[in-house]
């Protein structure tokens, strides 16, 4: 099972980039899928997750109001959707999927600069 990210890049103060992480799998639907970020001497950090069927989301205080999460299992993608964009929120973000039966993973990390 692998899972890509895509979508980040360098975006201004307030901007908004929208990031995708795609299952190579067809068992997609049967994971939670979360978002996670680290920036440079931190710790990584839960940012959004969303559950197997869509139906319950959850954010960090730092996103909420800016950051939607989202998924489309027809399509095997979660997406996340950043608004708002603060200079804090730097760092390489990194999707996680996880499921009792099939297990846990991690994609590679795409990188977002928010800068002007």
């Amino acid at each position: 099972v692998q899972f890509v990210e895509s979508g980040g890049g360098l975006v201004q103060p307030g901007g908004s980039l929208r990031l995708s992480c795609a299952a190579s799998e067809f068992t997609f639907s049967s994971f939670g899928m979360s978002w996670y970020r680290q920036a440079p001497g931190k710790d990584r950090e839960l940012v959004a997750s969303i559950t197997s069927g869509g139906g319950s989301t959850n954010y960090a205080d730092s996103v909420k109001g800016r950051f939607t999460i989202f998924r489309d299992n027809a399509k095997n993608t979660v997406y996340l959707q950043m608004n708002s964009l603060k200079p804090e929120d730097t760092a390489v973000y990194y999707c996680r999927a996880r499921s009792s039966l099939f297990g846990d993973y991690w994609g590679q990390g795409t990188q977002v600069t928010v800068s002007s």
